[in-house]
């Protein structure tokens, strides 16, 4: 679970502080579930979402929420004056770490593999349309790959842990390659600008929410 936490008012995002800005802790539950909440400060959040980071991108419009604010509800329209052409590079450097990840595993399993998949799908996505949609699931009603349909069953059907046979791994590595050149494409042929202008916007509400808090 991931939240927000808040410091004393300052007047600009950038200014200095020397204070903690990511806070975890974990709570045990019922029936033996653990929560693990992490929560950053909201000026290193602000300062993130201008770093074209799709990391915080997806927490922000996550549809999993468990407690919002009218002021999460401006931020989220906020934010989507940071997204830019540029989110291609986080999509593609994080699909690349997955997956030297996955080559590593033996034997190589399902999750990992989707996982970099629903990377890539999701990069493609926001290049086109400027949305993030982080579930694969519905990202493969957009591109209609029929290998996903058949891996994200033997997810569910098989368990977390099921694995790949080596003769399959030239072709997944084939997709990949391939979902990589349509994002760059996709970067390139976006209608997103180059640069947030989120900025002002960003450095407004956050003196006002701390100014309340």
């Amino acid at each position: 679970m991931h939240g927000h936490n808040l410091r004393f008012c300052i007047p600009y995002i950038y200014q200095c502080e020397k204070s903690s800005d990511c806070n975890r802790a974990k709570y045990k539950l019922e029936d033996n579930l653990e929560l693990d909440l992490v929560t950053h400060d909201l000026k290193k959040f602000f300062s993130l979402l201008l770093k074209r980071n799709g990391y915080v991108l997806e927490q922000l419009y996550s549809p999993l929420i468990v407690h919002t604010t009218p002021e999460h509800e401006e931020l989220k329209a906020i934010a989507t004056n940071c997204i830019t052409c540029h989110h291609s590079h986080h999509y593609l450097g994080f699909a690349s770490t997955q997956w030297r990840l996955f080559e590593k595993e033996n034997p190589r399993k399902v999750k990992p593999l989707l996982y970099v998949y629903r990377v890539l799908l999701t990069g493609i996505h926001l290049m086109q349309t400027g949305i993030i949609e982080a579930n694969l699931v519905k990202l493969n009603e957009k591109f209609q790959l029929s290998y996903l349909d058949e891996l994200i069953e033997r997810k569910i059907t098989r368990e977390e842990k099921s694995t790949l046979e080596d003769e399959q791994i030239d072709f997944y590595f084939r997709e990949y390659e391939r979902l990589r050149q349509e994002l760059e494409l996709a970067s390139q042929n976006s209608h997103l600008p180059e640069t947030s202008s989120a900025q002002p916007a960003l450095n407004d509400l956050l003196v006002r929410v701390r100014l309340l808090s």
